[in-house]
């Protein structure tokens, strides 16, 4: 969990570059990843609260253990879901209050019991120990975006 927030402070330290976009590299600007990153640790975190651990099923899934045991997610293979696809209408301020919402929901994954699960549209359901690690997957992912973006502005 502390290489989660370690990931998080590193968000935080990108927002004064949200404006920044470069369609080469993606065809959403810094800001949108942000964002989207938050809404994924969010609502991922809220799931897994949310779940019933008698419910949880383990299925085989190649797609799931290419990727952790990659620890990485390709580019451009797949669409984020609708409910975590920002809304165009964030600023600096809007991220600030998320990625402080972040940090809080950050710190309820200790009150988690590991049967607890979420269910991921691709890699099926994911116990608490693996939804960390798909959480750090998917930020750090973002993350290597975000930086390819800035970087392209110097």
């Amino acid at each position: 969990m502390e290489k989660l927030k370690k990931l998080i402070q590193d968000l935080e330290s990108k927002i004064p570059n949200q404006e920044i976009l470069n369609p080469t590299i993606s065809k959403s600007s810094v800001g949108w990843h942000i964002e989207h990153t938050l809404l994924t640790m969010n609502l991922v975190i809220e799931a897994l609260q949310k779940s019933n651990p008698e419910n949880y099923k383990w299925t085989f899934n190649f797609y799931r253990i290419l990727v952790f045991t990659m620890n990485k997610i390709p580019r451009g293979r797949a669409k984020a879901p609708k409910v975590v696809q920002p809304k165009v209408d964030f600023n600096t301020e809007s991220l600030k209050i998320h990625l402080e919402k972040g940090k809080t929901k950050l710190a309820d994954l200790n009150a988690i019991g590991s049967g607890n699960y979420f269910e991921h549209p691709y890699f099926g359901h994911l116990t608490l120990k693996p939804t960390i690690k798909f959480l750090e997957i998917h930020t750090n992912h973002h993350l290597q975006i975000i930086n390819d973006i800035i970087k392209s502005r110097r």
